[in-house]
């Protein structure tokens, strides 16, 4: 009975140490099944930050793709503008050459032919102008709508590029398009002065040695228009910019420069010195702020408003071919236009400017800007008005 207790007793120690060593062997299976778990739920982690981080480099990608595509249509745009632009001089010079060559032929037929009044047509006749254009009164028409077509274009593209471009560094939108009308003056009014002194010079040039059926006045003209690239365009963008840093009505922040928009500047200098070699010279029209507001010579902006009769500022020029409006303006239109604390503002302090303005340079400035803003009174106003207008008659 003894033996059969103790053998139950060794079977039953025997037992509790098997389950003891099954109880040990069921935890660390257990720890192993929660580091795996854990370690599967690492690799879940993971594997979903490198999905989100591969799903944004495909993003950045398809966007990279997408600019990439932007560009190269924006190139193959300008490419084209180009290839159209040389298309379109090159036929200028077709008829140029087409026409220079039925004239020359006309001459040598007339000098062939044994008519009896061959010598009278030699003669200086006030008929000689009209029997032998020049190459700028056969061009005159399309020059014409060539440069109306770019001055519009400027407006639509050119024009609102710069306005983009001093947005970034300017908020008011209201300082951002007076600083382009101001340049847009400034710029034909320097081109206007860029030609009456190349038109000078061009003269005392072809003076001594005309002696063509044309006048001078023509052969001048005539040389201008084949010539466009002589002129100093720098010059004038320089002009524009020194006589924008001293106009009292516009702002500029002190760590950049109307230099920002001296591609827009130089644009419109081109066209305004082409449309004074035209036949009839297009101009823009005198602006003032706080002008009558003409239904005839502008339109109103879309935040105008529609009952005031006062043009607060302007946007846009007027183009003017003599007395006739050509391409109308814009202008912003405001009631109390003229009691505005827009028209006091001063210009902010800029130690890039202060450094090449003299009073000299000042006053040479504002009496020579067609903006009538510059002066200090109404009758100050007119009087430097006047003297613009008096130069340019001349």
């Amino acid at each position: 009975m003894r033996d059969l207790s103790s053998s139950h007793e060794k079977e039953l120690h025997k037992l509790e140490a098997q389950l003891a060593s099954t109880r040990v062997e069921l935890n660390s299976v257990r720890q192993d099944l929660l580091e795996a778990q854990m370690e599967l739920d690492e690799t879940k982690t993971k594997s979903a930050t490198t999905l989100l981080a591969t799903e944004d480099e495909i993003l950045q990608l398809r966007a990279d793709l997408r600019a990439a595509h932007d560009k190269l249509e924006l190139r193959k745009l300008d490419s084209e503008e180009d290839y159209q632009r040389q298309i379109r001089l090159l036929k200028d010079e077709i008829s140029i050459l087409s026409a220079e060559k039925s004239i020359l032929h006309g001459r040598l037929s007339r000098s062939r032919s044994p008519s009896p009044i061959r010598p009278s047509s030699r003669s200086a006749s006030p008929f000689a102008r009209s029997e032998s254009p020049t190459a700028a009164q056969l061009t005159n028409s399309s020059r014409h709508s060539r440069l109306i077509s770019r001055f519009n274009d400027i407006y639509a593209n050119d024009r609102l590029d710069a306005q983009n471009l001093l947005r970034r560094y300017i908020e008011d939108l209201e300082m951002v398009q007076r600083i382009i009308f101001i340049a847009t003056m400034e710029s034909f009014h320097a081109a206007k002065m860029a030609f009456r002194q190349f038109k000078l010079r061009v003269r005392k040039s072809l003076s001594p040695s005309h002696m063509g059926p044309e006048s001078l006045e023509d052969a001048v003209i005539d040389y201008i228009v084949r010539n466009l690239d002589l002129y100093d365009v720098q010059s004038s963008v320089n002009e524009v910019i020194s006589a924008m840093n001293v106009n009292p009505k516009i702002s500029f922040p002190a760590e950049v420069d109307f230099i920002l928009i001296s591609g827009f500047i130089r644009e419109v200098c081109r066209v305004a010195f082409a449309m004074q070699t035209l036949e009839n010279p297009l101009d823009i029209a005198f602006a003032v702020d706080g002008e009558l507001f003409s239904e005839t010579k502008y339109r109103r902006t879309y935040d105008s408003e529609l009952t005031a009769p006062l043009v607060f500022y302007h946007v846009w020029p007027t183009l003017m071919e003599n007395d006739s409006v050509v391409v109308k303006g814009e202008a912003v239109t405001k009631r109390g236009a003229l009691w505005s604390p827009r028209r006091s503002r001063s210009r902010s302090s800029s130690p890039l400017r202060s450094r090449s303005v003299s009073p000299g340079r000042t006053l040479a400035s504002r009496s020579r800007s067609p903006s009538p803003r510059r002066s200090g009174t109404p009758r100050k106003l007119n009087d430097s008005q006047l003297l613009d207008l008096s130069m340019l008659s001349t």
